[in-house]
């Protein structure tokens, strides 16, 4: 089964763009993906769907004939590499190239949204959301086209980062927000669609185990909560201390006894209901203090 960015790329490689988008993406493309000299350029692609539409591209840009050989790659998997070789009006790609670095920051949006396209059919990854953490990653080999890439990411109102690494350098998101703008701006709806469901999902399970460990974690400070005072409630018998408090006091502590699991919520209501007094959970928190102080007191005296 193909990977979730090979996925993505397939989709994006489908969609009919303007001649300005299309030059924006395939010089970016080339640029971060091609072996330029004076006399070639030469890609060497992996996928096909991306070799096809840069063989497509640069022909209608260009009108030049496009060498086309293919590799087999044995060394793990077994796969395809597509090498395409242009000999023709070199001059001319290299100024293009050279004109999108330098102005590409001033560009319009699709023009900024094709040219990161063409950097992320060259190097480009995002991780399946059903099967690890949000992440989205451009790898570069030098450091300002990485700062380059993160400034016109800037301009969309991305928030990316850099990281350096052993060969190069690495543009990513992490915000699962904004990798679902990113896979927008690339224009991959079905791929949009599948991300943004597994986000509902994952977003709606996390709420749930919050609340849960919520939920536990109040059931323990309850619990605590009640053991505290049954043993603040034992020591002011062992000690005669029960006729220093006043009837409410007594009828509480009656009541904590007789129900020493309930929250404090669930005393007040069973105590307004089985006495016909009426008292709430601060009162009850109210009595409690009150029973605290007075074996604090009564430690401290000793």
């Amino acid at each position: 089964m193909a990977s979730f960015t090979t996925r993505i790329k397939d989709e994006v490689t489908k969609i009919e763009t303007e001649k300005c988008e299309s030059l924006a993406e395939v010089c970016s493309y080339i640029y971060f993906n091609g072996n330029i000299t004076n006399k070639n350029i030469i890609l060497y692609i992996e996928n096909n769907s991306v070799a096809r539409r840069m063989f497509n591209l640069i022909k209608r840009l260009y009108g030049i004939n496009i060498k086309l050989t293919t590799r087999t790659q044995k060394r793990f998997n077994v796969k395809t590499i597509y090498i395409l070789e242009l000999s023709d009006k070199i001059d001319e790609i290299r100024k293009d190239i050279e004109d999108s670095l330098n102005h590409i920051l001033e560009y319009s949006e699709p023009e900024k949204a094709s040219f990161l396209k063409g950097a992320f059919l060259s190097s480009g990854s995002i991780n399946d959301p059903s099967k690890s953490k949000y992440h989205l990653e451009i790898l570069v080999t030098f450091q300002n086209d990485a700062e380059l890439i993160l400034k016109l990411l800037m301009t969309l109102g991305f928030s990316s980062k850099m990281l350096k690494r052993d060969k190069g350098y690495m543009v990513y998101l992490k915000q699962a927000e904004e990798i679902s703008d990113f896979i927008k701006l690339l224009g991959a709806i079905n791929a949009l669609f599948y991300y943004e469901d597994i986000r509902i999902y994952r977003d709606h399970k996390n709420m749930v185990n919050r609340l849960n460990n919520c939920e536990i974690a109040n059931e323990v400070k309850s619990l605590k909560t009640c053991n505290e005072q049954i043993a603040n409630i034992n020591y002011l018998k062992e000690h005669d201390l029960l006729s220093l408090l006043d009837e409410k006091n007594n009828l509480v502590i009656e009541y904590r006894l007789k129900y020493p699991e309930t929250t404090l919520s669930e005393l007040a209501e069973i105590i307004s209901m089985e006495t016909d007094i009426k008292i709430t959970k601060s009162g009850i928190n109210h009595h409690f203090r009150k029973i605290k102080d007075l074996v604090e007191k009564s430690k401290n005296t000793k």
